[in-house]
C-alpha cells in the first residue's frame, strides 16, 4: 500500500479520438468529457494528488505525451484508464504507455479503472485512506 498523498498520474483517452458511432448509445463527446471532469473533481475533493495525462490513440504521441507528463513530478502510482486497456485497437497505445511508465519512473505501481466513475476505487485499492 501506498502513503495518502502519493501524487498519481491519471492517463486517460482524450475523449477527441474517439469514433463514438462505436460506442454505447448514448456515450457522446461531450457526455465523456462531462464524466471525465467530474471524476477528477472527485479524486480532488477526496484528497488525491493527482496529475492528468489524455492521450490520443497513436503510440508515439501517447508514449510521449506520458513521458512530458512524468517530467518534473514523482509520481507513485499510475491509473491507465479503459480507454487505454479495453479497446483492441489502442493494445500498441497501452503497450506503450506501459513501457514509458517503468521505463522513466521505476517501482511505479499500475491501477487500472473501468470506467471515470470507478476511479477513486482503483486509486483506494493502492493509497492508504
Amino acid at each position: 500500500m501506498l502513503p495518502k498523498g502519493t501524487k498519481v498520474l491519471s492517463i486517460g483517452l482524450h475523449p477527441r479520438s474517439l469514433d463514438y458511432r462505436t460506442m454505447p448509445e448514448g456515450v457522446t463527446r461531450e457526455s465523456l468529457t462531462a464524466r471525465i471532469e467530474a471524476a477528477n473533481a472527485a479524486l480532488q475533493g477526496a484528497g488525491f494528488d493527482i496529475v492528468t495525462c489524455l492521450v490520443d490513440p497513436d503510440p508515439e504521441t501517447a508514449g510521449a505525451a506520458v513521458a512530458e507528463a512524468l517530467g518534473g513530478h514523482e509520481i507513485g502510482l499510475a491509473m491507465i484508464g479503459g480507454g487505454v486497456r479495453m479497446i483492441p485497437e489502442n493494445t500498441l497505445v497501452f503497450e506503450r504507455v506501459v513501457n514509458v511508465l517503468l521505463e522513466r519512473a521505476p517501482g511505479i505501481r499500475l491501477s487500472f479503472n473501468s470506467s471515470p466513475e470507478t476511479t477513486i476505487d482503483a486509486l483506494r485499492r493502492w493509497i492508504e485512506s
